[in-house]
C-alpha cells in the first residue's frame, strides 16, 4: 500500500519528542479550558440573583424524576472508561510514526483491494501528519470518554452517544479495515467483527430515546441479536478448511495466533500463560476448536431464547458468556494492548459490557414516571423568544444554572476540539509535515557566509554561473545523472518544492551540479532531466563541466564524490544549500532522502520550501 509509511522507526527520537511536546501543550490548553469553565460557572452562580422566595408554584405537568436505567448506565460509564483507556493507549510514544505501517496496514493486508484502497487513504493522511494525527486520536477519544461519563441524562448524554457512534465508525473503517469482515480467516476468537462495532452499538443505545429502556423489549432484542451473532460465529468457526480443525501435534491458525501474541513484549507471567495455552492448542487443536464451536453455539442459543421466563438459566447463560469472553481476552487476545502499539483492549470487554447491559435491560426495566399532581391555578410567565434566549446575559445565566455534568460535557467537547482542530488544519495542506525530514536528517543548519562562486555549463550547453543568478534565491544540490536511488528522489523533492512555492518560485532558481566524475557530459544531464520530467521547469539548471572544474566546486562546498569499488556506483554527499540574492549561504540541509516514501519526499520538499520562503523574506 504505497504512501502508508513514513519510512521511520516507530521509536524515532525526533518524532517521539515532537509527539510528546504536542500532547503536553494541548494538555495545558485542556487544563486551562477546564479552569476557565470552572471559574466562570462558579462566579455566575455566586453573583447571579437567587430564586425568589415564597410559596412554591407548579409551572406545568412536571414528572417525578426516575433513576437512569441500569443497563444504560453500564454502557455509558463502561464505554466512557474504555474510550479514555483507548485515548491513553494512543498516547504511547510509538503511535505517531508506527500506527500506519504497523497497525493500520497489517489490519487491511488480507482484505480485498477496494478495502486496502480506502484504508490506504487514511494511513497516508496519518503518515503525512503523524504528530497532529496522533494527538488528535488521543484527545478525541479522551473527550468522548469524559463526555459519556459526565452526562447521565438529557440531550448532552444522547449527543455523547452519537459522538461515540461517529468516531467509532471512523476507527472501524479506517483503523480496523471494517473489522476484517472482508478478509479470510474471520473468527470471533481473534476479535471479529472488530471491537469498535460494540462501541458503535453502545453509542446508538445511549443516543436512543430513554423510553426504550422502560420495558423488557429492548433487553430481549439486544440479547436476541447477540444470540444470532454467536451462533453465526459458531458456524464460521466450525467451517472446514479454515485452519481451525488442526489435529494432534499439528500447528494451525489458532496456534499461530496465540504464539504471535505470546511474543509480544509484556509481563513474563502473562507471557507464560499465553505460551502454555499455545502449546496446549498445538497438542490438542481439534479439541480446543470443538470446545469453541460448542461454547459459541450454546451461549448463542441461550441468548436467543433469553425471554423464555427462566431466570436461573438466563443468569447462567450470561455468566458463561462473560466467562468465555474473559477467557478469550486473556488466553488468545492477550489483553490486546501490549507491545507499544495496542490501540484498545480488543473486542471481548466491549462485547461483555453489551451482553450484561442487555441482561439488565431485560430484567430491570425502568417504568415511566408518574405525573405529578394537577398544577395550581395561575398563569405561567411567557416563554422567552428564541432571539432573547441567545442574548449574552441570558446565556450566561443559563450556563450558571447548568449542572456539573453539563459543564463537564462542555469541557469534553472542548477536549475533542483541541485534538481535532490541528488535524483538520493539517489536512488542508497536501504537503507532509517537515518533521519527517528532520527526523531522518536532523534540523537545517543556519549559516551566513559568501557562497563559493562557480562557472559551469548547463543542460543546454550554455555557460552558467552563480554570479548570473544574483538577485534570486538559489536552491543548490549535487546529483549523479546516472544514479537510480537517491538522486531521482532528490530531484523530485526539488520539483515539488517549486510547485509548493507557487508564484514565489519566480524569485527562486533550482540548481543541481553533477556529482559523478565519470558520467558528466551534457547528454547524461539531458537524459536525467527527461527521465525526471524536469525539462518543463524554466528555473531548473543542471550544471556540469570538466573534471577539474567539478572537483573544485565539490571541494568548495564540502561535497565528496568518489567511485565505489568496481565502478558500479558513485558515492557522494546528499546535501542542499539555500543561497540568498546577495550570494550568501543562509541554510544547509542534510538531504539524504532515507526511504524515499511519498510522505518523506513531500516532507523534504516542504522543508526546502520553508527554507526558501524564509530567505525570500530576508532578502
Amino acid at each position: 500500500m504505497p504512501g502508508m509509511n513514513s519510512g521511520l522507526n516507530s521509536d524515532n527520537p525526533t518524532v517521539v519528542a515532537a509527539f510528546r511536546s504536542a500532547l503536553l501543550h494541548q494538555g495545558i490548553i485542556v487544563l486551562v479550558i477546564f479552569g476557565v469553565l470552572a471559574v466562570a460557572w462558579l462566579a455566575i452562580r455566586e453573583w447571579s440573583p437567587g430564586p425568589r422566595r415564597g410559596p412554591a408554584r407548579n409551572r406545568g405537568p412536571a414528572r417525578l424524576a426516575t433513576a437512569e436505567p441500569a443497563g444504560r448506565q453500564l454502557l455509558r460509564t463502561g464505554f466512557g472508561i474504555l474510550w479514555i483507556v483507548d485515548g491513553l493507549l494512543q498516547a504511547q510514544p510509538a503511535m505517531a510514526a508506527g500506527l500506519p505501517s504497523q497497525v493500520i496496514k497489517p489490519a487491511a493486508a488480507s482484505s480485498p483491494g477496494w478495502v486496502q484502497h480506502i484504508v490506504n487513504w487514511a494511513g497516508t493522511s496519518w503518515s503525512y501528519h503523524p504528530i497532529q494525527a496522533g494527538a488528535a486520536a488521543v484527545w478525541i477519544q479522551v473527550g468522548i470518554g469524559v463526555w459519556l461519563i459526565a452526562a447521565p441524562r438529557g440531550p448532552w448524554s444522547r449527543l455523547a452517544g452519537l459522538a461515540s457512534v461517529g468516531w467509532g465508525l471512523v476507527v472501524w473503517v479506517f483503523g480496523e479495515a471494517f473489522g476484517g469482515i472482508f478478509a479470510p480467516g474471520l473468527t470471533w476468537l481473534f476479535g471479529a467483527p472488530g471491537a469498535v462495532v460494540f462501541y458503535c452499538a453502545a453509542g446508538a443505545l445511549i443516543a436512543g430515546p430513554e423510553r426504550g429502556w422502560r420495558t423488557a423489549q429492548l433487553g430481549r432484542t439486544i440479547l436476541s441479536v447477540l444470540g444470532l451473532f454467536f451462533i453465526g460465529m459458531a458456524v464460521l468457526q466450525a467451517w472446514p478448511g479454515r485452519g481451525f480443525w488442526q489435529g494432534h501435534g499439528s500447528g494451525g491458525t489458532l496456534t499461530g495466533m496465540v504464539r504471535s501474541m505470546a511474543a509480544t513484549p509484556q509481563p513474563s507471567l502473562l507471557a507464560g500463560w499465553v505460551s502454555s495455552f499455545a502449546s496446549f492448542t498445538a497438542a490438542h487443536g481439534f479439541a480446543v476448536n470443538l470446545f469453541a464451536v460448542v461454547a459459541l453455539a450454546v451461549t448463542g442459543t441461550g441468548l436467543l431464547t433469553a425471554g423464555g421466563g427462566r431466570p436461573g438459566l438466563l443468569r447462567l447463560t450470561i455468566g458463561v458468556t462473560v466467562g468465555l469472553c474473559l477467557a478469550d481476552w486473556v488466553l488468545i487476545e492477550d489483553f490486546g494492548f501490549f507491545g507499544g502499539l495496542g490501540t484498545d483492549p480488543n473486542s471481548m470487554i466491549p462485547m461483555a459490557l453489551v451482553v450484561v447491559a442487555g441482561y439488565l435491560a431485560l430484567t430491570r426495566p425502568v417504568p415511566a414516571a408518574v405525573p405529578a399532581a394537577v398544577p395550581a391555578a395561575g398563569a405561567d410567565p411567557p416563554e422567552p423568544r428564541r432571539r432573547d434566549q441567545l442574548r449574552p446575559v441570558r446565556l450566561a445565566r443559563a450556563f450558571g444554572a447548568a449542572s456539573t455534568g453539563a459543564v463537564l460535557a462542555i469541557w469534553a467537547v472542548a477536549i475533542i476540539a483541541v485534538g481535532a482542530a490541528p488535524m483538520a488544519m493539517a489536512q488542508t495542506s497536501r504537503n507532509a509535515d517537515p518533521i519527517l525530514a528532520q527526523a531522518i536528517d536532523g534540523n537545517a543548519a543556519p549559516l551566513d557566509f559568501t557562497a563559493p562562486a562557480f562557472a559551469l555549463t548547463d543542460q543546454y550547453g550554455r555557460r552558467a554561473s552563480l554570479a548570473a543568478l544574483r538577485g534570486k534565491v538559489v536552491l543548490l544540490t549535487f546529483l549523479d545523472p546516472v544514479c537510480t536511488s537517491d538522486c531521482p528522489v532528490i530531484a523530485q523533492e526539488f520539483r515539488q518544492a517549486d510547485q509548493m512555492l507557487g508564484r514565489a518560485s519566480r524569485g527562486v532558481e533550482l540548481v543541481a551540479i553533477v556529482a559523478n566524475p565519470l558520467y558528466r557530459s551534457v547528454g547524461y544531464v539531458q537524459a536525467f532531466d527527461r527521465q525526471e520530467r524536469l525539462t518543463a521547469l524554466a528555473n531548473w539548471h543542471f550544471l556540469t563541466g570538466s573534471l577539474p572544474q567539478l572537483q573544485q566546486v565539490w571541494k568548495n562546498y564540502g561535497v565528496q564524490a568518489q567511485i565505489l569499488p568496481a565502478g558500479g556506483m558513485i558515492a557522494h554527499s546528499d546535501v542542499a544549500f539555500v543561497i540568498d540574492g546577495g550570494g550568501h549561504t543562509r541554510t544547509e540541509l542534510d538531504f539524504d532522502p532515507g526511504p524515499g516514501t511519498a510522505s518523506t519526499e513531500s516532507s523534504f520538499a516542504a522543508e526546502l520550501t520553508s527554507a526558501a520562503q524564509r530567505t525570500l523574506k530576508q532578502s
